[in-house]
């Protein structure tokens, strides 16, 4: 894969980010070890993405919107509540994560959604096509259940998904895809 000179993919403890080559990287993006991105995913400007203690896995079609940190979570001992191989974060295929969201070792579902400034925390679960609203905190080993709403700090439930959010969500990732084609074809000719 062509890395934009801009980007950093950094090796690390023996691990290389893998990135499928139809993939998107922005410019300032940091991409660090045990690293794997899937099929037409997008990685946008200024990211960084952290596989340094654990793996990190980003699906097909999966958006990291601007300004996002992904993190993962480090082996414990289970006296602290972290599980012993500790929590790596699993982002499924069609997820939607908004700019300068901060996503720390949990699991996103394929198609599920975190919105704009939201934070999620680690042990915690998105399920399927479920929400987390525009600058919500998801505490550490909570979930969201398929078709949820949550929203605030702390998130709690707010109602569940109508099938007209849901034809959105799968809107935005159709959306996503296009613009990462357009945005990899406008850095290519502006560094050529």
């Amino acid at each position: 894969m062509t890395v934009h000179p801009e980007a950093s993919i950094i090796p690390f403890n023996g691990k290389t980010p893998l990135i499928h080559p139809s993939a998107f990287i922005a410019p300032g993006c940091r991409i660090v070890g045990d690293v794997e991105i899937g099929e037409d995913a997008s990685i946008w400007y200024n990211c960084v993405i952290r596989g340094d203690v654990n793996h990190v896995r980003i699906g097909a079609r999966s958006n990291i919107q601007d300004g996002t940190v992904v993190h993962c979570d480090s082996a414990g001992d289970r006296a602290d509540g972290r599980p012993a191989d500790g929590w790596p974060t699993i982002i499924g295929e069609d997820v939607l994560i908004g700019h300068m969201a901060m996503i720390h070792g949990c699991v996103l579902h394929d198609r599920a959604f975190v919105g704009l400034g939201a934070i999620v925390m680690s042990g915690c679960t998105v399920e399927s096509d479920a929400m987390l609203a525009a600058g919500a905190m998801l505490t550490s080993g909570k979930t969201l259940a398929h078709r949820q709403l949550w929203a605030g700090r702390p998130a709690k439930y707010m109602r569940d998904l109508s099938d007209e959010a849901l034809i959105d969500m799968r809107e935005g990732v159709d959306h996503y895809v296009h613009n990462a084609k357009a945005h990899k074809g406008a850095v290519k000719a502006a560094y050529e």
